[in-house]
């Protein structure tokens, strides 16, 4: 399993106060709307999901799980991963709990942090199945319903609370009764894809070719083609553009830049474009979705 680092999706609350996002997704749209869930990425948030309705499928590079409903899944930080519908009809409902690390430590230098990094730096130690299989793996899942029944009503002053003391519960569970799961061997198309997602995180701005990506790998154009398809089910053309608006949505939240500033930061060479790629994506034009954060950020 490859660890590597990099932030690549989108927590919508990051640098709030209080960094914790729960998504949800229906099928393969998210609420809030958030382009970089649907791009295969990492990031330094430790990632919990529970599954409410159908199949859920989690991908890694070399890996693929199956969700059904009322199961969860924790990913560590750090894991390349995409998350995608995982029953034949594409439908299916989960919730996506982002967080720092740091939630589960509660100060600097404490025990509590040394015991949290055996686990999120752990290469051995990818994701951990959330089932009913056995007494912890219930209580869990009793934890996460109510984590996403807290939802319901953020006005309670008492919200961050309620969060961070089932965060908590759940990370004990975790950490009393975790073990490794087994292994797999990061094939070499596997090897080659992270080598190429790689450079497109330090290159996404550039005029890139499917040459230019295949060449950070030392291979051909057509090999390249075939470990995104293998690797990702996807090409690096689609990668590249989905990691652009991920970028740009980021942007779009976090600055006041100008679209057309965004639209060439992110990659895109044409502001038509862009808009035509944004909103094929997340449903709004760039224009509304800064519209739609900006006011969520100030009723918060």
């Amino acid at each position: 399993m490859a660890y590597r680092q990099g932030i690549d999706s989108v927590n919508l609350n990051s640098g709030t106060a209080f960094p914790y996002l729960v998504l949800n997704v229906i099928g393969d749209q998210a609420f809030p709307r958030n382009p970089g869930f649907r791009v295969l990425h990492w990031h330094e948030d430790l990632q919990l999901i529970y599954v409410l309705d159908g199949k859920v499928l989690v991908k890694t590079l070399d890996s693929e799980k199956i969700l059904s409903k009322g199961e969860g899944i924790f990913i560590n930080k750090n894991v390349t991963h995409l998350v995608l519908p995982g029953g034949n009809d594409g439908q299916c409902r989960y919730n996506s709990f982002l967080f720092p690390d740091y939630f589960l430590t509660y100060y600097k230098g404490s025990p509590m942090e040394g015991l949290t990094e055996e686990l999120t730096k752990s290469s051995s130690f990818p994701f951990l199945m959330i089932t009913n299989d056995n007494d912890w793996g219930r209580q869990c899942l009793s934890i996460l319903q109510e984590l996403s029944g807290i939802e319901r009503d953020k006005s309670d002053k008492l919200y961050c609370y309620e969060v961070m003391t089932r965060l908590n519960a759940l990370w004990l569970l975790i950490l009393r009764n975790h073990s490794n799961p087994e292994g797999t061997k990061e094939t070499l198309p596997a090897k080659r894809t992270m080598t190429m997602l790689l450079y497109i995180k330090e290159h996404y701005a550039e005029d890139l070719s499917l040459e230019d990506i295949a060449r950070s790998a030392c291979i051909s154009g057509s090999e390249a083609l075939r470990c995104f398809k293998l690797t990702l089910n996807t090409t690096p053309y689609r990668y590249l553009v989905e990691y652009r608006l991920s970028k740009a949505a980021d942007l779009l939240a976090n600055t006041d830049f100008p679209i057309s500033v965004i639209s060439d930061l992110s990659g895109f060479n044409q502001q038509s474009y862009f808009g035509k790629c944004f909103k094929e994506s997340t449903g709004l034009s760039p224009s509304a979705y800064r519209k739609n954060m900006t006011q969520g950020n100030s009723a918060k």
